[in-house]
């Protein structure tokens, strides 16, 4: 039974300038190859299980306070083992009491917005980016100046370009965000030696780096550069983490590591009581014990993913589909030719069960209505290829393209 929409008395008393209104949840598409979902095969339920278990008939007398006896930094098992990991992983030295709990990353990144931005203030991004990233900045009313991006990440000579075109107006931006490892959408994975550039910039123009690590867990290679964080002996930076992409996204556990007096005043503005305790307590008694296993197998399984994904678009889009092989995560970035119009052809798509994300809502870039963001941790194997098969399918109807009878295979 659907229920209908009719207008409320709240409909005269909303405030101006709120985002557009959200549509009802009708489930997700047959072809889901958005958002940041992840494999379902690869959540390990019956470990959760049992280190829920485990963790509650030990200490769940202490949900009875608001941040498990352990402060309003969140639940200290946790933070101990990120201290653990966040050092042996990517050379961040951090103790359990620099470290933050938060409702998911996007909680950290609204949090450390809130402290640090005000209408009017402009700030560094890389052109290719996170789609909430981009709505965000726009309703804080901030200016994003778009660094682009080669197979290394951020270019400094760019960068650097735009610090010098700022400052001779006057401006100095507030920070630089980037997602050096795993770069969303581009997948790319920053080097060292740009990172150690990036910080020797960020000094010189006299601003911080912003650094979300979401998605540095997934690199297939197992090896990843230290954090810019690890890098930075100037507290010139603020880090995101999240276990959403290495374990579940619905458990939204994010956390942030950060100079005290930063991290104080995102304390003062965290005024929600605490992130949610059993997820906390539950991460922590799995993780100890299994988070490098399982973060292992996850990878092995999304690159699995990956290459299934490449050989669908070289088979039904050959030479019209250009992207470079991801080093880690959970998406391609595909560029089309300039006839096609992503914006389009994902609006029709989503009329038929497929979805995708159009490049307008993840890049700034002049050509990002060529470009589209295919996710594909979620769907099975067989469900990539017939995605991907329908999309070319689609686009050809809508575009020509690709071009029927000229579709040869990548290299051949």
């Amino acid at each position: 039974m659907t229920t209908a929409v009719t207008a409320s008395p709240f409909a005269t008393q909303l405030v101006p300038d709120l985002p557009p209104a959200a549509a009802r949840w009708s489930g997700f598409p047959a072809y889901n190859f958005i958002g940041g979902h992840n494999a379902p095969e690869s959540i390990p339920v019956a470990a959760f299980q049992e280190a829920l278990k485990a963790v509650l008939e030990r200490e769940g007398s202490t949900l009875a306070t608001y941040s498990l006896e352990s402060g309003p930094q969140g639940y200290l098992p946790l933070r101990a083992f990120l201290s653990k990991k966040l050092n042996r992983n990517c050379g961040i030295e951090a103790g359990p009491e620099d470290i933050l709990m938060t409702s998911g990353s996007l909680q950290g990144m609204d949090l450390i917005n809130a402290a640090l931005l005000k209408r009017g203030d402009t700030v560094i991004i890389e052109a290719a980016n996170y789609g909430g990233v981009l709505t965000r900045l726009s309703r804080l009313g901030v200016t994003p100046v778009g660094i682009p991006l080669d197979g290394d990440g951020m270019r400094l000579d760019a960068l650097e370009a735009a610090l010098v075109e700022l400052k001779n107006k006057g401006v100095t931006p507030k920070y630089i965000y980037t997602v050096p490892t795993v770069q969303n959408p581009t997948a790319t994975v920053m080097p060292e030696a740009r990172r150690r550039g990036l910080l020797d910039l960020a000094a010189r123009f006299e601003t911080v780096i912003f650094e979300d690590d979401c998605y540095a867990d997934l690199v297939f290679s197992g090896t990843r550069p230290p954090a810019v964080a690890a890098l930075d002996d100037g507290n010139r930076t603020v880090y995101i983490g999240t276990f959403s992409k290495s374990l579940a996204p619905a458990l939204r556990v994010g956390y942030v590591v950060a100079p005290w007096d930063l991290t104080s005043r995102l304390l003062a503005l965290k005024t929600d009581a605490g992130s949610g305790a059993l997820e906390q307590m539950l991460l922590a008694e799995y993780c100890e014990q299994h988070f490098d296993t399982h973060v292992a197998g996850l990878n092995e399984l999304l690159q699995a993913k990956a290459r299934v994904l490449m050989s669908a678009l070289d088979e039904h889009f050959g030479t019209a589909a250009e992207y470079v092989e991801p080093a880690g995560g959970i998406f391609l970035w595909v560029t089309l030719p300039e006839s096609v119009d992503t914006t389009e052809l994902a609006a029709r798509a989503s009329e038929t069960g497929l979805a995708v994300n159009p490049g307008r809502e993840w890049s700034i870039e002049a050509d990002a209505g060529r470009k589209v963001r295919i996710c594909y941790a979620n769907p099975d194997a067989e469900t990539i290829k017939d995605g991907i098969a329908k999309l070319a399918d689609l686009c050809f109807d809508m575009f020509g393209v690709p071009v029927r009878g000229a579709n040869t295979a990548r290299g051949t």
